[in-house]
């Protein structure tokens, strides 16, 4: 039998990039909610997402060395194309890692700044990601159009971010933090719903590739029940949340469920538009796969590496598990 190896690999990337994309996301969201806070809040946000932000990354990390030693001919294209959003993420990325230990040492404020720091990084690692998913899904072209897409995408991106570490805090969280945490999860959700609305706007527009596949009736009919299915889970984390503000307990899991559900479905939604691409218009999957014999080299440990970095995973949050109280992280 034989086995379609870059098909494999493609998947292998999507599902690290969705992992990262949900991980981390939503730790992102909770540093840019950081100003939103007093101190006292700020360290039982600090402590919700300590034990795993880090941990979280090790997707983002897998899912550019597959990109790396699986498709070589599309990673130099792509992260050529991509070297100042993608900087710009490694920096925020940075600022981020050094604010969240330094933070837990300092006094007065140093830590005021420290937490200011780790709101930007979170910021313009989000923002920047953004950025790079707009370019890519244009084939990289320039042109005014294509920066306010870019933007867009960006700021989007970001809100949906928002919305994931709400729903975090709402479940992480209790008191009066978790009141705040359901009004920024209120705003982040109809942030995401106008998100979303313009970017499924503006991507047909922008990106011819994407328009056919959008609009080949019949054959999308079915794609047309992702955006239903995005409406019913968006209106159904809007109810939970209402609910939860007047006091329900029972359904403190559904809005980050909801909101990562939405993420899987748009996530969804992309990869039917960009398949078989791995450039846009310019390499297929096959095109740009390494050659057969060190793709079979290179299954063998990820196949080793993946279960482990599962198993850490569930591990931590198993251990991890419950509400977030101060002092935990420190």
């Amino acid at each position: 039998m034989n086995i379609d190896l870059p098909l494999i690999f493609a998947l292998l990337m999507g599902l690290a990039t969705l992992a990262y994309v949900v991980l981390d996301g939503y730790d992102l969201g909770v540093g840019m909610l950081m100003p939103a806070a007093d101190e006292g809040e700020q360290e039982l946000m600090v402590a919700s997402i300590g034990p795993f932000w880090d941990a979280n990354e090790t997707w983002l990390v897998l899912g550019v060395g597959i990109l790396l030693v699986a498709f070589p001919h599309a990673h130099g294209i792509i992260l050529g194309a991509l070297y100042l959003p993608v900087v710009a993420m490694l920096i925020g990325l940075m600022f981020r890692g050094v604010a969240f230990e330094f933070r837990v040492k300092a006094q007065g404020w140093h830590r005021e700044l420290w937490n200011w720091l780790f709101w930007f990084g979170s910021f313009l690692a989000s923002f920047a990601q953004g950025v790079m998913l707009a370019r890519y899904i244009t084939g990289f072209e320039s042109g005014f159009g294509y920066f306010l897409f870019s933007v867009i995408v960006g700021a989007g991106l970001c809100g949906g971010y928002v919305l994931m570490g709400a729903t975090w805090l709402v479940l992480k969280t209790e008191g009066a933090l978790q009141k705040k945490s359901i009004a920024w999860a209120e705003w982040g959700l109809l942030w995401v719903a106008l998100g979303v609305m313009m970017v499924s706007l503006a991507t047909p527009i922008v990106s011819e590739t994407v328009r056919l596949k959008w609009f080949d009736f019949p054959r999308t009919l079915a794609l047309m029940l992702l955006p239903g299915m995005c409406l019913a889970i968006g209106i159904t984390v809007w109810i939970s949340l209402r609910r939860l503000a007047r006091g329900a307990t029972r359904v403190e899991w559904l809005p980050f469920a909801g909101s990562v559900a939405i993420f899987t479905i748009a996530f969804i939604g992309l990869a039917y538009s960009l398949f078989p691409y791995v450039v846009i218009d310019r390499l297929t999957i096959w095109e740009a796969a390494s050659h057969p014999s060190a793709l079979k080299v290179i299954l063998v440990g990820v196949l080793v590496v993946v279960p482990l970095i599962i198993a850490y995973s569930a591990f931590s949050y198993r251990v991890f598990w419950g509400k977030a109280r101060t002092g935990m992280y420190d």
